[in-house]
């Protein structure tokens, strides 16, 4: 029941209409039993800074920040934790009466997904495709943690900018090559993750790989950043020559997770939150 108390939290964002968020957030305030409503707020282009005005001027708790606002909404708020900052990114917003702090849990629910399947990435050689906001914090983190960072993207001259950004920002290099066939064949070659944070395999193009399956081994950890569909073409043949698999609704959850506890100050209900968003798309887990 909504009410005049009700607190009211929500996501930014352009294209907005395809976001799993308003799901997974209000199974979680259901179940705490809180009286928090979550909705999408579809903020065009150059628009960040009136909607930030706003998140003030109706006193929002809390906002997520997807694509394109990530980096364009920093400026506007009253501070910006060390992650967010050093990775140039927010997707978290928390409203303390007013004062805004950004926070970035791409990164942290990244890492939390690993480590949830018992993988510490420290000093493990770790290949990255794509070089877009989402590679930027997953980068950022596993450069943090002491990984081996190769980022391989379309662009070379965008991979090197971003592994340039990252290695000065974290003090560990981070390299970078042109994806194509033969480097990503070395790559992998020498690695024991495989990161796919490209929209590579996301619906409708589920017929889609990033990777030729003949370059997937037992032993080696992919990770698959895209949640729809849950088991992408990756990840379907990399469990088939026995590597281990993780899907992208692992870090949905955990950076959804890690949001909530900044506005509401307890512990998410993680399982309530993944079990909803299958429930949405229709979809069982392998």
């Amino acid at each position: 029941m909504i009410s005049g108390a009700t607190r009211l939290c929500g996501i930014i964002g352009d294209p907005i209409e395809h976001t799993m968020s308003p799901v997974m957030h209000n199974a979680a305030f259901r179940k705490l039993g809180l009286d928090y409503v979550y909705v999408p707020f579809r903020v065009p282009k150059g628009e960040v800074e009136q909607a930030v005005r706003g998140m003030r001027a109706l006193n929002i708790r809390g906002l997520n920040v997807t694509i394109p606002h990530k980096t364009a909404v920093m400026p506007f708020l009253d501070e910006v934790d060390a992650t967010a900052e050093k990775i140039g990114a927010v997707n978290t917003i928390v409203n303390d009466d007013g004062v805004l702090t950004g926070y970035n849990t791409d990164a942290t629910g990244f890492l939390r997904a690993l480590l949830e399947r018992g993988i510490d990435p420290e000093w493990k050689s770790v290949v990255v495709l794509g070089a877009g906001g989402a590679s930027r914090a997953i980068c950022s983190v596993l450069a943090e943690r002491g990984s081996k960072v190769v980022i391989l993207n379309r662009s070379l001259e965008r991979a090197r900018g971003l592994a340039g950004e990252v290695s000065a920002s974290c003090g560990n290099e981070v390299s970078a090559l042109a994806l194509d066939g033969l480097n990503l064949a070395r790559a992998l070659g020498e690695a024991e993750v495989l990161v796919n944070a490209t929209s590579v395999g996301m619906s409708p193009g589920v017929d889609e790989s990033p990777v030729d399956a003949r370059l997937l081994r037992p032993g080696l950890v992919v990770f698959d950043i895209v949640y729809s569909p849950l088991r992408t073409r990756l990840l379907r043949e990399a469990g088939e020559v026995g590597a281990e698999t993780i899907g992208g609704l692992d870090m949905l959850v955990w950076q959804g997770a890690m949001a909530l506890e900044k506005w509401v100050g307890v512990e998410a209900p993680v399982e309530t939150m993944r079990a909803e968003v299958v429930r949405a798309m229709g979809e069982g887990e392998d």
